[in-house]
């Protein structure tokens, strides 16, 4: 709340200053602006500001103003509104509107004695038309003052016309365009006997064109497009650019039209769109105001220094100031000094008195003297000088007339053709000759440098001339065959492109050019500003690209490729997962042990667990039956575990068995930029060098790519990463850390055609210029080259020449940074190297223990007494039962009972022992030695002890056994049954099994 009545504090106090002030001051400037001229009220108070801030021209006096809009066609308004303002004492008008309401502003302005600086102000920037004279009373003075300069349209097309030796045509005219401007321009040409056609171009242009074709048939259509070779424009550039677009996207234009463009008020942003849209030839007719090319001395004059934003041609807005805004600035800046003049006669500022609305009002006694102190003297500001001759008409007026040459793209360069002002008229000469397609008997002396694969020597016989071949020479051995020239060839001195020396000289390619010692001009030319400003280049040929050529990296063979498809956490997960619920089935199966089936072998150890889990998990089954439901249940899990695993593994191994994933780090020239490990450079002095020196310096065009790529680059002065020729840099990224910058097309072309496919490319997707044919300034044979090139592009033949030498089935992956095979996808033994490692570990190690379970076995087999050395030989039946007993034993026959001859001195108070000894066949890991005892009055049952002792080569020991070993002896007795003997009368029973 405080801020608010603060602000509104300085609000009120502010306005009493200002109502002071200007009641106080005696200088008081009128305005009348059109609706539309917005910009005109904010130059015309910038510039109001800027004097009232300069102490030198008005001392201590400061400018006050009124500023009102009207409607530029009600002359009523307008002169209601300058009565308004000169009721409250201005000491001149300042009007920028159309001639309709300033006809009647000049009748006010000379009846009240008030100077009338008028700014003519055309409608929708169209061009302007003289105004028509106003009728006034003879012997009076006119009051009014033309700033803007009379129309000279009509004067400076005719010279064009006629420069151009023109003698049909067309002229396109828009609707706001009053035609009675060209009404002199008209009967001259008809004097001349010049065939002119006139058309309106209306609003709605499309609909126009689109009524067009449908009217005329089809050999008016082809007389229209003749008609439309040569045409002139009077328009708005925007109209203009409207129209030339519609014209040429429906093909009423070819390449050899040629436009004229007439517009006092083309901006430069107007001009590049124009030419962006245009084909064929365009020249454009515009007014220009000499400036000096030092921006402290376009913007000081005398005793005033003028805004920078309005001085500076690089500022924004001082690039879109209108003329009118400049003539606004220069009036106020006029005025200014005439009051300067003036203040030392307090009497010519007294207006109370003047009223224009009273009968019999006096006009104001001081205008007089002001009128001829404006005329008297003139100012320079942003219309170069301003000033008037006695009939109040500003004669400084300047045209330039830039234009294109035939047969070139859209984009091409704008140049300066001529100039013309009324007093020297026309500086320059216009031609519009165009060669015929015969130059026969003409021998052009080509120089060039070489580069491939654009110009290369095929062949250097001695005493011969050198043969010469390339895609440059195929470019122009094609235009030899069309046109009939013939040429000859020489490489240039210094075997450089040239470029601009510090004693203002071209050197290399560029300098045989300028020195007028050679004609042509023709390698991996780039089209630059700096070039054309001293040569002529045809259109483009061929895009140009900077590119970087690196190095490929070595393909690294990886053994253990076959892992790759998972990482080595998720392996060790795996593997954990294993053991894991290995050990949970044994636990579930010790906790509830199964129900074996008759028959069975299996057992339900830790060791079979895991196994069984691993075969699985691998897919190859398992032995060990589990039946309880915890059992079943774990399994299940653990099979749909394993067909995702196995299965995702599968087909990922396919990928990465398949795809080199090998990426590098430089992938574009943004990384190129970014990092500082790997040094590149380019051509000393070349037209790289001086576009990434460009990007990188100026202001305007800053690039932070080329910013780090300048930096890396010009390290030391540019003596460290830089070379004097291109072959150089080739070399030295093929033999070390290096990157070489160059022209895209010749680092591909050396890419392609490496015997060792050692190299990949990178480079900028848009290209930004060209390769061009270079000619002397002014040469004759420019644009029927250009001409030419256009064909060739046109019927296709340039990209079959390019295919030449730029094959689309390279031998080489010029964008891959790591070297591929290109011959298919087939595996080789380095994908599959750790695989084959793993199995050859996998039988070593089962080697190792084999030989050490045949030694164990060989050693515990040693301890068992030889049928010689027993002093009671066993029974026949007794040496053939093929398992071993302990010398503590006493086999009865096959399957029968043997007594324990060593007394348990365990348990005295036992049982007697009966050992079962299952024969070898039996075809179980071990026997079993059971401890059982038999009830006689239920010989049948029997009742297992829980001391059991497994039985090995050596002395069985009872010890206790878990439950889980019933299940692995009931299953090897019953396997064993068919081979037992029964017992004998004196011996318990057997029970039945």
């Amino acid at each position: 709340m405080k801020v608010l009545s603060a602000t509104l504090l300085f609000a009120v106090l502010w306005g009493q200053q200002w109502r002071s002030a200007l009641s106080d001051s005696i200088i008081h400037i009128g305005a009348i602006f059109d609706e539309s001229a917005r910009k005109d009220d904010e130059v015309f108070r910038l510039a109001v500001a800027d004097l009232n801030l300069n102490n030198e021209i008005l001392e201590t006096e400061k400018i006050t103003i009124s500023v009102e809009f009207v409607d530029g066609n009600n002359p009523f308004q307008a002169v209601q509104e300058a009565c308004e303002l000169m009721n409250r004492g201005i000491l001149a008008l300042v009007s920028s509107i159309g001639c309709m309401s300033a006809g009647s502003l000049q009748t006010l302005a000379d009846a009240m004695h008030i100077p009338h600086l008028f700014i003519q102000r055309s409608p929708a920037g169209t061009p302007r038309s003289a105004c028509p004279p106003t009728s006034r009373v003879a012997g009076t003075d006119d009051y009014t003052l033309m700033v803007r300069p009379p129309v000279y349209l009509n004067e400076v097309i005719m010279q064009v016309v006629s420069e151009y030796s023109w003698q049909k045509f067309i002229l396109f005219y828009d609707s706001d365009f009053d035609i009675r401007g060209i009404e002199d321009f008209l009967d001259r040409t008809s004097q001349q006997g010049m065939d002119v056609s006139l058309q309106k171009v209306e609003s709605n242009i499309n609909m126009m064109i689109t009524s067009m074709f449908r009217t005329m048939r089809v050999e008016e259509l082809h007389r229209y497009r003749d008609t439309l070779r040569r045409a002139v424009l009077f328009m708005s550039p925007a109209t203009a650019k409207a129209f030339i677009t519609e014209v040429v996207e429906t093909n009423l234009v070819a390449f050899d039209c040629h436009w004229i463009l007439i517009n006092e008020e083309i901006s430069d942003y107007d001009l590049q769109d124009l030419v962006m849209k245009s084909i064929g030839r365009l020249t454009l007719v515009r007014q220009t105001f000499p400036m000096p090319q030092n921006t402290t001395q376009r913007c000081v004059k005398h005793n005033h220094r003028i805004n920078t934003s309005l001085c500076d041609p690089k500022n924004p807005k001082a690039q879109q100031l209108e003329i009118t805004n400049r003539y606004i600035y220069d009036t106020v800046l006029l005025l200014a000094n005439t009051f300067h003049r003036k203040l030392e006669d307090r009497k010519w500022h007294s207006m109370a008195s003047l009223s224009c609305i009273r009968k019999n009002s006096k006009p104001w006694q001081g205008g007089k003297s002001m009128l001829d102190t404006v005329k008297k003297f003139g100012v320079s500001g942003l219309t170069s000088f301003l000033e008037f001759t006695d009939n109040g008409t500003n004669p400084n007026i300047f045209f330039e007339i830039l234009g294109t040459n035939y047969g070139e793209d859209r984009g091409r360069g704008v140049s300066r053709l001529a100039t013309w002002d009324p007093l020297h008229g026309l500086n320059g000469t216009l031609t519009d000759r165009k060669l015929e397609n015969n130059m026969r008997g003409v021998v052009l002396r080509v120089v060039t440098v070489l580069e491939e694969p654009f110009v290369m020597v095929s062949e250097n016989v001695l005493g011969k001339p050198k043969k010469y071949q390339g895609f440059s020479i195929d470019v122009l051995e094609a235009l030899s065959n069309y046109l009939g020239f013939k040429y000859e060839i020489y490489i240039a001195p210094d075997h450089k492109y040239g470029s601009l020396q510090p004693d203002g000289q071209w050197n290399g390619l560029m300098g045989e050019l300028v020195f007028k010692r050679a004609d042509v001009g023709l390698s991996a030319l780039t089209i630059t500003p700096e070039r054309e400003s001293v040569v002529d280049f045809t259109t483009r040929y061929m895009d140009y690209s900077v590119g970087v050529l690196l190095r490929k990296a070595e393909r690294t063979v990886d053994m253990f490729a076959c892992l790759a498809p998972f990482d080595l956490s998720l392996w060790a997960c795996i593997a954990g997962t294993v053991l894991l619920v290995g050990i949970l089935v044994y636990l579930l199966n010790w906790l509830n042990p199964p129900r074996l089936p008759m028959g069975s072998v299996s057992s339900t150890t830790l060791y079979n667990s895991m196994w069984f889990v691993y075969g699985s998990f691998v897919q190859q089954g398992g032995e060990v039956p589990y039946t309880t439901l915890a059992t079943r249940m774990m399994m299940g899990v653990w099979w749909m575990f394993a067909l995702i695993v196995i299965s995702s593994y599968t087909a990922n191994l396919a990928a990465f068995l398949t795809i080199t994933r090998i990426e590098n780090s430089i992938q574009s020239l943004q990384d190129l930029s970014k990092q500082t490990e790997l040094p590149y450079g380019t051509v000393l002095d070349s037209a790289v060098y001086d576009q990434v020196r460009s990007k990188a310096m100026n202001p305007f065009e800053r690039d932070p790519m080329y910013s780090q790529m300048w930096r890396m680059i010009n390290r030391t002065g540019g003596a460290d990463n830089n070379v004097e020729e291109s072959k150089e840099g080739i070399r030295k990224v093929k033999y070390g850390r290096f990157g070489f910058v160059w022209d895209a097309a010749v680092l591909e072309y050396v890419a392609n055609n490496d015997e060792d496919c050692s190299f990949y490319t990178v480079s900028n997707s848009a290209p930004d210029r060209g390769y061009g044919i270079a000619m002397q300034h002014g040469s004759p044979y420019r644009d029927i080259f250009s001409q030419r090139i256009l064909e060739l592009q046109q019927n296709g033949d340039m990209d079959i020449l390019k295919l030449k030498w730029w094959p689309r089935d390279s031998p080489c992956d010029l964008y891959s940074s790591v070297q591929t095979r290109q011959h298919g996808n087939a595996l080789d033994i380095h994908s599959f190297a750790g695989v084959f490692c793993v199995l050859a570990a996998g039988v070593v190690l089962s080697c190792l223990i084999a030989m050490v379970e045949s030694w164990w076995s060989r050693r515990k087999g040693s301890r068992v007494p030889s049928k010689e050395t027993q002093a009671d030989g066993p029974s026949a039946r007794q040496a053939a039962d093929p398992c071993p007993h302990s010398p503590n034993e006493h086999p009865l026959a096959l399957g029968g009972q043997t007594q324990n001859l060593t007394p348990n001195t365990a348990n005295t108070t036992a049982p007697a022992a009966t050992h079962y000894q299952p024969p070898a066949c039996c075809d179980i890991p071990c026997a079993l030695i059971v401890q059982h005892s038999y009830d006689p009055t239920n010989p049948s049952e029997l009742t297992p002890k829980m001391r059991m002792t497994t039985f090995t080569t050596s002395p069985p020991t009872p010890r206790t056994i878990r439950r889980s070993t019933w299940s692995t002896y009931t299953a090897g007795l019953t396997a064993c049954a068919p081979r037992m003997k029964a017992p004998t009368s004196s011996s318990p029973p057997l029970p039945s099994i």
